[in-house]
Parts: structure tokens; sequence; C-alpha cells
């Protein structure tokens, strides 16, 4: 067209092009917006995926192609570093089972870390085992058997009493405190077989969550602050974060959803 002055119509005929083709401009510049907003949303959840980040655009009104998101998680150079991995046992596991409602089962376990100074303190997570939803996360320098039973009763007058409850062996948990609770309540107490932990998967996986996305990201300088950062995050994960096995809803979306669909869908998979 430049050098023999051929109009377009004809330029594209003798070389095989379709005009279309010769016409149509790239798109790519115009997710400007989109970008900054995921960088913005990798800054505050460092420790998100691109599968995550999707959610929580789409909840915005960004919604997107996974395959976009990952190309855009990639050139802007979000990819979460993977810390270090261990070993994992082999052979083959029964699945655990899950509860059908709320409120029928609770795990339970500790979590260690430290303040700014080095001073130890611990971190007692109760979890619902049916909607994965954090019911209370006790930071204090010492948790004893009766300060367990203490705080399982304060969860049970906002929600009711569980039918079980799961957890490891520890001296706390095996206490003559935590034996009269069940006693008294009619709870029945299960403790998981000693170097099984994944017989309490369901609370070793939060506690992964809360190590890597919440005490790994922050320094404490006391213990109110740690009560009160680690309280915050609870909440955020209660009500915000996308959780995988909860079909991209929150705990709290979760356990609110309508029920019928629910059933439908229990339904479908047991016919399948």
């Amino acid at each position: 067209m430049a050098d023999h002055g051929f109009s377009e119509r004809r330029a594209c005929r003798l070389i095989g092009v379709n005009r279309s083709a010769w016409q149509y401009e790239p798109l790519r510049g115009k997710d400007d917006a989109v970008r900054e907003r995921m960088r913005e949303i990798a800054n505050e959840r460092r420790r998100f995926g691109y599968r995550r980040l999707a959610i929580l655009l789409r909840r915005e009104g960004k919604g997107m192609n996974l395959k976009k998101v990952y190309r855009l998680y990639c050139e802007e150079r979000l990819t979460v570093r993977k810390r270090g991995g261990r070993k994992r046992a082999l052979g083959t596991r029964a699945p655990m089972a899950i509860p059908q409602e709320p409120n029928l089962r609770w795990s339970l376990d500790f979590v260690s870390d430290s303040l700014a100074c080095g001073r130890r303190f611990r971190i007692l997570n109760v979890i619902d085992d049916y909607s994965r939803e954090c019911l209370g996360c006790v930071v204090d320098t010492s948790l004893s058997g009766r300060r367990v039973v203490r705080e399982l009763s304060v969860i049970a007058e906002r929600r009711g009493l569980p039918c079980m409850v799961v957890s490891d062996n520890g001296t706390e948990l095996t206490s003559h405190a935590v034996l009269a609770w069940c006693q008294d309540t009619g709870v029945e107490w299960h403790y998981i077989t000693p170097g099984k932990p994944q017989q309490n998967g369901f609370v070793e996986s939060f506690n992964g969550r809360l190590r890597d996305e919440c005490l790994n990201e922050h320094l404490f300088p006391s213990l109110a602050a740690a009560r009160r950062i680690i309280e915050a995050w609870r909440t955020d994960y209660n009500t915000v974060r996308p959780h995988s096995s909860l079909g991209g809803l929150a705990p709290a979306e979760f356990t609110n959803r309508p029920r019928q669909g629910h059933m439908n869908t229990e339904a479908k998979l047991s016919a399948a």
C-alpha cells in the first residue's frame, strides 16, 4: 500500500490476508485497573495465590477467565514463594468423614509463637469441622485444662454444645478438668491416635493457614497486640477469605447459604 499505492482491499487480496485480521487491534493494554487492584490485594494478602485473587476480584465485579487471571498474575510477578515442605508418609489413607450439619463436631489444637521480646505464647484454635469456621483463637502465655474447658463453655453458650470434640493427646486435653466437663455436658471427646495428626486434619489445615498468613507475616510487640491481630485475622478468615474446599465461599457464607441447593448437590453426589 505504501510502495505501490494499492488500496487495502486489493493489497490484502494479493497477499492472502483477511481484512478483519489486518484491521484487528490487540486489547491487552486495557487491564490496567485490574492489574492495579490485583497488586493491591496481593500486597494485603501476600500468601494468596491466583485462584483466591480471582474469587476476590469476582466479588468486586471484575470477573474474568481464570486463565487470564493467571496470565496477569504471572506478568505482575505476584507468584507466592513456597516455604519449606515436609516429608509425607506413603501408603493409603481412609478419608475423614465430614459432618453434614453445623455444630456436630469441633476440632481443637494448639499453636505456639513468640513475641518480639522472645516470650513464648500459645493459641488454642477451635474449628467447626462442617463449615471450617474458626470458633475461637484463644491467645495466652499459659493454657491449662481448666482454661480450655472455660473457653469451650463460652463458645457453647453462644453456639450450643457439639456432639463430639476431636483433639490430640496433650496433657491439657487429657486432664481431669476436661474429663469432668465431658461427663457433665455429655459431649463425646475423641482422641486421635498418637503420632497421627492427619486424623485431626481440619484444625491442622487451619493451623497451617494461620501460621502462613498471619503469624509469619507479623511481629507481635506485646500479648495484647497479638490478640488484636490474630482476632482480626480470624474474623477475616470467617467472613471474607475464600475457602477452596467450600467452593470459594467463606465459612460464614457457606453456613448461611440456602440449604435446598446444598441438599440437591448432596443428592446428585450420592446418586453419582
